[in-house]
């Protein structure tokens, strides 16, 4: 019987990766492409528990989706944010691997070296 319970388990396991796979899709982007949508949605679910909004609202799902557009549009469209942001969304990020980024310089680095 142990592996029918273990069966069991690995089945409620696979249910509930699948039901919040589905609950984040609702937060896809339409001009986000697959490798984009993949990236952040790993971000969002990775996170989702510490910011299932409260009874009584709150907003912190709104703060997490927020939060995974700053990163997704610093990592793939290159925009700036401020540090402590930037910090932030990076350390939530930790350990997911995205292949083949866009590099960008930033307008800093074009202004010095047009004045030099």
């Amino acid at each position: 019987m142990v592996g029918g319970e273990a069966a069991a388990a690995v089945e409620e396991l696979v249910s509930g990766v699948r039901q919040a796979a589905d609950f984040a899709e609702q937060f896809r982007s339409y001009s986000e492409t697959e490798k984009q949508w993949k990236a952040r949605m790993e971000f969002i679910l990775r996170h989702l528990p510490d910011y299932r909004d409260p009874p009584d609202g709150g907003g912190r799902l709104d703060q997490l989706l927020s939060l995974s557009m700053v990163w997704a549009n610093h990592l793939f469209l290159g925009c700036s944010y401020n540090k402590d942001l930037l910090d932030k969304v990076m350390e939530m990020a930790d350990g997911i691997e995205v292949e083949d980024l866009p590099q960008f310089t930033a307008r800093s680095e074009l202004m010095k070296k047009h004045q030099s």
